[in-house]
């Protein structure tokens, strides 16, 4: 049963959105890095270092938002893309919405 939706328009929009994550790879590593070395200040009490070890993880939930793309991805039934491909070969007969 075909889609009524664009399975390429999501395809489309979660390349997007993955590229977005991958340019801000670099700025995570570099605020957990920064977090780290603040936990491991001197004489820093437990409440802040706890504080900070959290906020060290939360900047690691960032996989997260990669396993979220993915699940989208399977999510689009299998060979809907294909399918939808084959049915605009020969061009679009209406504009879709990204």
């Amino acid at each position: 049963m075909p889609v009524r939706w664009s399975a390429i328009k999501v395809s489309e929009a979660m390349d997007a959105v993955e590229r977005q994550i991958n340019l801000a790879d670099a700025f995570f590593a570099e605020a957990k890095e920064k977090a780290e070395a603040a936990a491991g200040i001197t004489k820093l009490p437990v409440y802040m270092t706890d504080r900070i070890r959290r906020l060290v993880a939360e900047i690691g939930r960032i996989d997260q938002v990669r396993g979220a793309i993915n699940d989208v991805r399977k999510s689009i039934p299998e060979g809907a893309i294909e399918a939808e491909r084959e049915r605009t070969k020969g061009g679009s007969q209406q504009e879709m919405e990204m």
